[in-house]
């Protein structure tokens, strides 16, 4: 892949400080910015397509160097070729791209979202959207290849996944009782050319659309639902953020994109749908019955094992008359759909711990993303001398913001990087001491993906790693001099360094002016006149290792 490293998070798309609200508009822009590959050769979608985007998460590729990826040239397993385009990883393969989707800098995403939620903008219902272009019914969702087979879905978990999935998903649903609908993002099995197998999350205070088919359930009728797939970047990114239950998702992405989001009627249901989306499948699940579901990878890391879940039946396929499919990279973590969450959840989390809580030594919140999912395993960042007191009303207000995050919190003073889980295991190893700063409370509800497993609660673990007295300095050598070397490195023309924090030494409370002048001088070539004062210090009244600050007084 080509570096672009250089070119930082803040770079904005077509010019102007608004988010594209049409997808194929989006893609343009990232083309422009380097930030799409285009892949014309044939891969096929069953067996190819996701491992092949997957391998820049698992690959050891820089966060920054990830790419979105349109394949031009889509087949399945039997040779079948598609006349879609597919789009993986362009809504969120990395922070970069999530902010140009945005309009935004990466660093005013969290404030833009708080915003958008406190000032939504009412959608505009239009007459002929771009979406319906095509609508398909009838005998031509049933008939062999159509329906369903028609779209190239690709399989996200070649070797385990049962079918292939619609993931990069809106899910649109609406409150029987109160007429609100609800967007979310749910994944969903193709099964016929005219059925899908819809898992929504099965708890309490679980996905919106869930608590719309109990309610429908309740009422014995049929669940409308339209599933949209492709649309603005700041509409789908609304599905995964987890707004209030009464939210309507497309004010609030109105809200991001500083203008009215356009809405249609769907064609043979009474849902509301973004009218530019690029496909929409629209059809009633039937709350009476339930259909096994899965296996399928999930971004908690293992595979969701069969389940009961919500069989759906496809009245229509509407879409673009040139539509791009999209999907994501989900499962294991880093992955497509953990950078849509990580980037919006982790400001959130400080603007709640900082102006809900006034905790204000609090400098950074970071979601743990490999392997973990964001959600179990939280890093919260203070300012040094920081009262305890008030690292752990941090800790618990980390832990209690939200119900599946936070089952590990850690707190780190603010000269550990918190993306870095080397420095963190340093703080825990040299800062903590288990008897005294940990704290374990019970009766937690189980993280993602606990469903399969046990059904009895967990519990949440609470950890002080931060600086609670002067310590002696980080034995690295000081800034100026990694600096200076770092010059004549890269004169030298060596490996590109890829420096991670801490990369120098720094002090940490506990380094006196004596220590700092024999320092000095030792990198002055004096450091003879050291051992001189030394040579008048010597005494026969101590034993080996004896700390001299127990005897002497130093300045």
């Amino acid at each position: 892949m080509p570096d672009e490293s250089n070119q930082k998070h803040h770079a904005q798309p077509h010019g102007g400080t608004r988010p594209r609200l049409d997808f194929q508009e989006h893609l343009a822009d990232l083309e422009a910015q380097g930030l799409l590959v285009r892949v014309d050769r044939p891969i096929n979608k069953d067996t190819e397509l996701q491992p092949l985007v997957r391998w820049q998460f698992v690959g050891g590729i820089p966060e920054d160097e990830r790419r979105a990826f349109l394949f031009t040239h889509v087949v399945d397993a039997k040779g079948r070729r598609y006349d879609m385009p597919v789009a993986v990883g362009a809504l969120a393969a990395s922070p970069r791209i999530y902010a140009i989707g945005m309009g935004k800098p990466v660093e005013e995403i969290g404030a833009t979202w708080l915003r958008a939620i406190a000032n939504p903008i009412t959608p505009v219902t239009v007459d002929s959207p771009t979406c319906q272009q095509v609508v398909i019914t009838g005998e031509a969702l049933r008939g062999p290849g159509g329906g369903l087979a028609r779209l190239p879905v690709p399989i996200s978990t070649p070797g385990f996944d049962s079918a292939p999935y619609l993931t990069a998903t809106l899910c649109v649903t609406r409150d029987p009782e109160n007429g609100i609908q609800n967007m979310g993002t749910y994944r969903a099995a193709l099964k016929a050319t005219d059925r899908l197998g819809v898992r929504m999350v099965a708890r309490v205070g679980g996905a919106g659309g869930y608590l719309h088919w109990l309610k429908y359930r309740a009422r014995k009728e049929p669940m409308p639902i339209a599933i949209v797939v492709g649309c603005a970047p700041v509409v789908f990114f609304t599905g995964p953020q987890k707004l209030a239950i009464d939210s309507d998702e497309l004010a609030v992405a109105g809200g991001l994109a500083g203008a009215p989001i356009r809405k249609a009627k769907c064609v043979t249901i009474d849902l509301e749908v973004p009218a530019d989306a690029e496909i929409v499948i629209e059809g009633v699940i039937d709350t009476a019955t339930l259909e096994p579901e899965a296996p399928f990878g999930e971004s908690n890391g293992y595979v969701a094992l069969e389940a009961f879940n919500m069989p759906m039946r496809v009245t229509a396929i509407t879409h673009k008359r040139s539509p791009v499919f999209t999907a994501i990279i989900s499962q294991v973590t880093p992955s497509e759909s953990s950078v849509v969450k990580k980037v919006a959840y982790e400001p959130l989390f400080l603007t709640h711990l900082r102006d809900n809580l006034s905790i204000r030594s609090v400098k950074r919140v970071v979601m743990h993303e490999p392997l973990t999912n964001l959600r179990p395993v939280l890093f919260v960042q203070f300012a040094r001398d920081t009262p305890r007191t008030e690292v752990w009303r941090g800790l618990q207000g980390a832990a209690t913001l939200r119900p599946e995050c936070g089952k590990i919190v850690i707190a780190v003073s603010e000269d550990i990087n918190p993306e870095s889980t080397d420095a963190v295991f340093w703080s825990l190893a040299y800062r903590s001491n288990p008897i005294e700063d940990v704290h374990i409370a019970p009766y937690r509800r189980g993280v993602q993906g606990s469903q399969y497993g046990s059904q009895q609660s967990e519990s949440t673990m609470l950890i002080d790693a931060t600086q609670k007295r002067a310590m002696a300095p980080l034995a690295l050598p000081t800034r100026e001099y990694m600096e200076g070397a770092r010059l004549i490195w890269e004169t030298l023309g060596l490996p590109t360094l890829s420096a991670k924090a801490p990369w120098h030494g720094y002090t940490l409370g506990d380094w006196t002016n004596t220590w700092e002048r024999f320092a000095q001088r030792a990198t002055a070539g004096d450091w003879e006149q050291n051992g001189i004062e030394t040579l008048a210090r010597q005494r026969g009244d101590v034993m080996p290792e004896t700390p001299v600050r127990k005897i002497e007084t130093l300045d």
